[in-house]
Formats: C-alpha cells, sequence, structure tokens
C-alpha cells in the first residue's frame, strides 16, 4: 500500500502564495494521474489541479493562479497557490491512481490531507 504525504499547508493571507507538497512512500510503474483535491467547511470534496503525462487540467476556480507540477516518475506532485483567496481557505488533499504492474491491482490513492486557511 503506497502512503502519499502532504506538506506546505499553513495560514497566510489573501494574496499571498503557498507551496504544497506529496510524495510517495514508494515507486509504482502505472501512474496514470496525479492531482489535488480540496474539501471546504461545509462543502463536497472537489478537484482543484490534476496532472497525467500530458496537460494539466485546473478547476475554473483556480485557473491562472495555482499551477501543478510533477517529478518525471510521477511520484512527486506539487502544487504552487499563488493570489489566494479566503475562499480557497480548504483541506488539500493529494491523489494518486493508475494500476501496479507490480501486484497487478489497480490503485486509488489519498493523503491525510493538509490545511490551508486563507485570512481576509
Amino acid at each position: 500500500q503506497v502512503q502519499l504525504v502532504e506538506s506546505g499547508g499553513g495560514l497566510v493571507q489573501a494574496g499571498g502564495s503557498l507551496r504544497l507538497s506529496c510524495a510517495a512512500s514508494k515507486r509504482i510503474i502505472g501512474v496514470d494521474a496525479m492531482g489535488w483535491h480540496r474539501q471546504g467547511p461545509g462543502k463536497q470534496r472537489e478537484l482543484v489541479a490534476s496532472i497525467t503525462g500530458g496537460s494539466p487540467n485546473y478547476a475554473d476556480s483556480v485557473k491562472g493562479r495555482f499551477t501543478i507540477s510533477r517529478d518525471s516518475a510521477m511520484n512527486t506532485v506539487y502544487l504552487q497557490m499563488n493570489s489566494l483567496k479566503p475562499e480557497d481557505t480548504a483541506v488539500y488533499y493529494c491523489n494518486q491512481r493508475g494500476f501496479d504492474y507490480g501486484s497487478r491491482k489497480s490503485f486509488n490513492s489519498w493523503g491525510q490531507g493538509t490545511q490551508v486557511t486563507v485570512s481576509s
């Protein structure tokens, strides 16, 4: 079982920046995508950004402000968040999914979440 460990959350003023990181505990051959989701107070979890071997995908609410990137092995994923707004306040979760050719099983792993709080 792969563990995803997030870091980089915290408290920041509106207009500020944070960089989230997520590292998988082991390298898996067969990762299709990595991404970031978030869940704000009283809200459902939503996709923020995802990245495969091609172009990244962003929620409309973060386009132009957030940038997702990854290492070549799809083992680590980052989320650079600029021009943060109070509505970005949420717990941010890392996600990794694909097919593990070692165990011959599909997987869809989640991190434990990291809190991002943006004050006005």
